[in-house]
This record gives structure tokens, C-alpha cells and sequence, in this order.
């Protein structure tokens, strides 16, 4: 039981999704394709490698298909549908076709230090059986865009109103700066390790650009991308609570759209958690601050998470 706790909640919002009139054709389609999906690209490689590192691959991926499966089965305005695939999808690609590159590049055959440190929790909490622990790992993952990320996807796609709420543009607007963000960040991060290999010196800080304003501007630019699109569901929500949304009674009906609007909101927190603890920012630091001479200091005077001014030590 204590391997099979990370997919508890999933399953609870996967229940979210398939209980709601609404949502069930289009989820019972993406939870398939999430499925085919890992199987072949995430779980099947892991069995074999030991090497948790293809879920970059999957889960990106994986919402490109939750992006195109919401535009084919909402029944939505189609602008507002497609707008909302057409976000989901780029966020999908910009990751996917960088893992795939790294996976060209031979980065796939070693494991990633983030996974790494998931087998050193996992000795902690007493789970020895690291390939059963891999295995949950990876469908947890799978899990997520078929619950909790589809959530909000698939409340937007079913808003049959042609025109736009004020919200909706600002979601719009949160995601644009937040993609422009990771961008930059990313891009910056790149150039940093060129001339560091140029002028043959390793294992170096990366304190330029955004980097000096947090020490994983990418994950935060990451998760404000899922606020933004949280925030633009937010009108298509309360239109929601005036369908008829379940076979059950209103009142039951009521109670299971209050907890779609939790599930949505927890999608934040969860993407949260998970770049901060589970695969983000601490499992990475956990290296870096061994093997990066500097690091240690940065730690002290750059904020983790939230951008914000450098510290004195």
C-alpha cells in the first residue's frame, strides 16, 4: 500500500473527470490515450532501463494528445476550445520536442540527478523494490494529465459562450508572459553552459539573467503557466455550475461541481509540489550543492521558487 499511495489522488480526480456528464467521452478517449501512451513510451522503457528519465518524454507528450483530444470531443465554442488546445499543446511541444532531442543526444542513457534522489527518499520511506516504485513513479505521472491537468482543459472546451470573459484574458495573458518567461530562462541557462564549455570550466553556477532573481526561474515561469491557464477556466466554471453536469440529483450535482472546482484549483498545488519537491527544485539542489563549488552560497542569497531580490549572506 505505501507504493501505490503516490496514485490515490489521481484516481480520485480521474473519478472527478468520468463521474461528470460532461466530461465523460472526452475523458474516458484521454485517459486511453494517456495510457497507450506511457505504456509504450514511459513504462516498457523504464522496465528495461531502470531509468525513470523517459517520462520527460511521456508526460510532455502527453499533453499534446490531451490538447488535441480536447479540441476533437469538447463541445464547446470552437475558438474558445481551440484556443485552450492550442495553449496546452505549445506548453506540450516546447518540452517534448527538447526531450526528444536530449534523447537523441545519448542524455537519456544515464538517469537525471532529480530521479536520482527519488530512489534516496524511496530507501527512506522503506521501498525497496525499485522497479515497482519506478513503475508508479511514471503512471503517477500519466495519471496527472488525465485528471487533475485535464481538469481545467476540459471545463474551458465545454463553455459554449462566443464571447470572452475578462478573466479569460488575463488567463490568456498569465500564460503568454509565464511561456515567455520559461523561454528566456531556458534560453539563458543554455547559453550559460556553451561558454562555460568553451572556456573549458565545469560544474559552474548559473547566476545570469533570471537566475540571479531565483534559483529555478523555469519551474516557477512552469507552474504560473498552469495558474494562467487555472485563472482562464475560471469563468467556463461558474458557467458549468448552471449545467446539469451529472446523472445524479441537483443537489448531488452540486456537490460533485464544488469538487470539480477544487480538483481544478489543486492542479496549482500539485504542479506546486511536484517542481518544488517531487522532481523540481530540491531533488536537483540536492546535487548541485555536492558537486557545484558556489552553490551553497547561491543557496543563501537567491530566493528558490519566487523571483525576488538577491540576499546579503
Amino acid at each position: 500500500m505505501n507504493y501505490l499511495r503516490p496514485l490515490f489522488p489521481y484516481l480520485f480526480g480521474l473519478m472527478l473527470v468520468l463521474s461528470t456528464q460532461k466530461f465523460l467521452n472526452v475523458g474516458l478517449v484521454n485517459a486511453l490515450g494517456q495510457l497507450i501512451l506511457f505504456t509504450f513510451v514511459v513504462c516498457i522503457p523504464i522496465w528495461r532501463t531502470e531509468r525513470m528519465s523517459y517520462v520527460d518524454i511521456g508526460w510532455p507528450w502527453g499533453l499534446v494528445l490531451l490538447g488535441i483530444v480536447s479540441f476533437i470531443y469538447s463541445e464547446g465554442y470552437w475558438l474558445r476550445s481551440a484556443l485552450i488546445s492550442g495553449m496546452v499543446i505549445l506548453v506540450g511541444l516546447r518540452m517534448g520536442l527538447g526531450a526528444l532531442k536530449m534523447w537523441k543526444a545519448g542524455y537519456l542513457e544515464r538517469e537525471f540527478p532529480r530521479y536520482q534522489y527519488q530512489r534516496i527518499l524511496w530507501k527512506e520511506e522503506g521501498k525497496n523494490n525499485t522497479q515497482f516504485a519506478l513503475q508508479v513513479d511514471a503512471i503517477s505521472q500519466g495519471m496527472a494529465n488525465a485528471s487533475f491537468l485535464a481538469l481545467p482543459i476540459f471545463i474551458i472546451g465545454t463553455n459554449n459562450n462566443e464571447s470572452f470573459a475578462v478573466l479569460e484574458f488575463i488567463g490568456m495573458g498569465t500564460w503568454m508572459l509565464a511561456l515567455i518567461f520559461e523561454s528566456v530562462a531556458d534560453l539563458q541557462k543554455l547559453l550559460f553552459l556553451k561558454n562555460m564549455k568553451k572556456a573549458k570550466k565545469h560544474n559552474q553556477v548559473c547566476n545570469i539573467g533570471l537566475w540571479k532573481y531565483c534559483r529555478h526561474p523555469n519551474y516557477f515561469a512552469e507552474w504560473m503557466v498552469w495558474n494562467g491557464i487555472i485563472i482562464m477556466a475560471i469563468p467556463s466554471f461558474l458557467s458549468l455550475g448552471a449545467m446539469e453536469i451529472s446523472f445524479l440529483s441537483r443537489e448531488l450535482s452540486m456537490v460533485l461541481w464544488s469538487l470539480i472546482g477544487l480538483g481544478m484549483l489543486y492542479a496549482s498545488r500539485m504542479m506546486y509540489v511536484t517542481l518544488v519537491y517531487t522532481t523540481g527544485a530540491i531533488p536537483s539542489e540536492h546535487f548541485s550543492s555536492i558537486k557545484r563549488e558556489g552553490y551553497k552560497e547561491y543557496q543563501q542569497t537567491t530566493n528558490r521558487f519566487f523571483p525576488g531580490p538577491q540576499k546579503a549572506i
